[in-house]
């Protein structure tokens, strides 16, 4: 490893192969290898949209420029790696006569990322820990974690890269070290801090077979290009004076709006610093300086990662779109009318996707992206916890989603996708009020909302593989194939009757002998009779009647069964 940590030829990144083998590379070479390159190992979902926006996505649009057109997104899609010319307009933007001296991890003079000199009010640095959201540090103390803040944490290069990069996105709002040049620093820190720009969304990457299609899918189409004053944040000299910007390799800071894509992608949210040891392994970073940043104003409608929601009458000063994050405790499957949210809501309030699935969708429609290409999506996210201040959980997930559900003006799929979601929905909540009728039966209450384990989580789960296999199927349904569609409609039907009978069963079966006779509950005028039997036919009424192919299925076996 160079001692300046040399990002562009440096490993500095884990790349898996499409063989699925894995090697470590750098900068270059993830770009000038991406399509041998599968994908990126990655210690956390959160990770993924960091190394993209941070790194790969901004090089790649300031060395070669975004496509302006779908025609021409959809030639260097279809030639399915960088071109000769391409490779050396990187090879050129990566060197040192460029601003390949700008990607050195250590540099005494510019460190990548960082703030050279910087320094504390108070003299003190602290652990290494403190980049990493699931090792205990300050106030935030998982409740898992094998090392306390007692612990010495020692990171490799490649580690302190990228969780020097997740922590400008996706750092908490807790109180910052103030630093020397700080003239917003009061007592020897910084308050009022937001979370890291990514911490206010819910991210959707879309991804593809090879690194390369997964930068592609990540590429926006913008007529217009880039504009003139958008610069990465390693080229912050070359910003015009009358935007007002501090410098990022400087401790003072501001709050202010995004100049353009590259400013916002490499928006550096924290002013840091990496100290570094000498071990018997090698260098290692050991502990760190992290105090407060540039500020986002607002997230722009032109960032291309998150879902919106729209709202068509906001409140004085406030914008019609506000970024949408994801829930807490939700599969991304069940986040599929965000993500399948095509067109702004025709009446009143609701989601919108991202830019780049809404692109998606009108690249299949115009040809140039196939309707059975396998797409990919990745969701993640961070739920914080007291003011913003600690880490309270990760989301992440991945899923296939089928390109032709993407069509804004094709519904039939994406309209028999989003029923499917519904019908497992309902059939959860079923499932809970069967719960809550056996406990009133056996003598209790039902359970407090939102607490509590349910059975509705259990069943949910228990769908989740089908639904995958279910989204992957539907990649090769065509817009003419309504007998297929209603055969797989049926046996998706089917798996969630076998799923909900299971989870049913096993309910019926944990009630005490008491809940068959059942009690009377009166509440006003009114009284209420709780018996398992009734219970259970309450339930059966239910899933009849959001299970619909299924029970007419049921009808008509026995009809030609007689008939035989």
């Amino acid at each position: 490893m160079d001692v300046n940590g040399d990002l562009v030829h440096g490993a500095m990144l884990t790349a898996v192969d499409v063989d699925g083998s894995t090697r470590q590379t750098g900068l270059l070479g993830a770009l000038s290898e991406a399509h041998r390159i599968r994908r990126l190992e990655l210690p956390v979902h959160t990770m993924l949209p960091v190394v993209l926006r941070q790194l790969l996505l901004p090089i790649m649009f300031d060395a070669l420029g975004v496509p302006r057109s779908r025609r021409e997104w959809g030639e260097r899609f279809r030639r399915g790696e960088f071109s000769e010319e391409e490779l050396a307009s990187l090879t050129q933007y990566l060197g040192p006569g460029r601003y390949g001296d700008r990607f050195r991890l250590f540099d005494a003079e510019r460190p990548f990322a960082q703030v050279a000199e910087l320094k504390a009010l108070n003299g003190e640095t602290k652990s290494a820990a403190q980049l990493v959201p699931s090792v205990a540090s300050g106030n935030n103390v998982p409740l898992f974690s094998a090392l306390s803040e007692a612990d010495e944490l020692l990171l490799t290069p490649g580690d302190a890269l990228l969780w020097l990069l997740h922590v400008h996105c996706w750092d908490t709002a807790s109180i910052k070290t103030g630093a020397e040049g700080d003239p917003q620093a009061k007592n020897g820190k910084t308050t009022g801090n937001p979370t890291g720009p990514l911490g206010q969304l819910g991210l959707i990457v879309p991804t593809g077979e090879t690194l390369y299609e997964t930068l592609l899918l990540n590429t926006p189409v913008l007529p217009d290009g880039l504009a003139a004053a958008d610069r990465p944040q390693w080229a912050p000299d070359e910003r015009p004076a009358d935007l007002g910007c501090k410098s990022p390799a400087a401790p003072a800071w501001s709050e202010r709006p995004a100049s353009g894509l590259l400013d916002l992608l490499t928006f550096q949210a924290r002013r840091v610093r990496l100290f570094t040891c000498e071990t018997e392994q090698g260098m290692r970073v050991n502990r760190v300086i992290v105090s407060a940043g540039d500020r986002l104003a607002r997230t722009p409608e032109y960032d291309p990662h998150t879902a919106w929601h729209h709202t068509a009458k906001p409140k004085k000063g406030q914008p019609h779109r506000r970024p949408r994050r994801h829930t807490s405790g939700r599969t991304a499957w069940q986040g599929l009318s965000t993500l399948l949210a095509m067109t702004l809501p025709e009446q009143g309030d609701g989601p919108y996707t991202s830019l780049l699935l809404r692109q998606i969708g009108d690249l299949q429609a115009d040809r140039v992206l196939s309707e059975r290409y396998p797409l990919g999506v990745e969701t993640s996210g961070l739920e914080y916890g007291t003011q913003s201040a600690v880490v309270e959980n990760a989301i992440g997930d991945d899923l296939p989603l089928p390109v032709n559900a993407l069509l804004a003006q094709d519904k039939w799929l994406r309209e028999a996708l989003l029923e499917c979601v519904d019908q497992a929905d309902q059939v959860a909540r079923a499932l809970d009020g069967l719960n809550n009728d056996l406990r009133r039966a056996s003598g209790g209450d039902s359970l407090p909302r939102e607490k509590g384990s349910r059975p509705s989580a259990q069943f949910l789960h228990s769908l989740d593989r089908t639904m995958r296999r279910l989204l992957v199927g539907l990649r090769t349904v065509g817009a003419d194939d309504d007998e297929l569609l209603e055969r797989v409609w049926l046996a998706w039907e089917q798996s969630v009757q076998i799923a909900a009978d299971r989870e049913a069963a096993l309910l019926l079966a944990a009630a005490p002998p008491r809940a068959v006779v059942g009690r009377t509950v009166r509440s006003g005028d009114k009284e209420f009779v709780y018996r398992s039997g009734k219970a259970d036919g309450v339930f059966r009424k239910k899933l009849a009647e959001i299970l619909t192919r299924v029970a007419e299925e049921r009808r008509a076996t026995p009809k030609e069964v007689a008939a035989a």
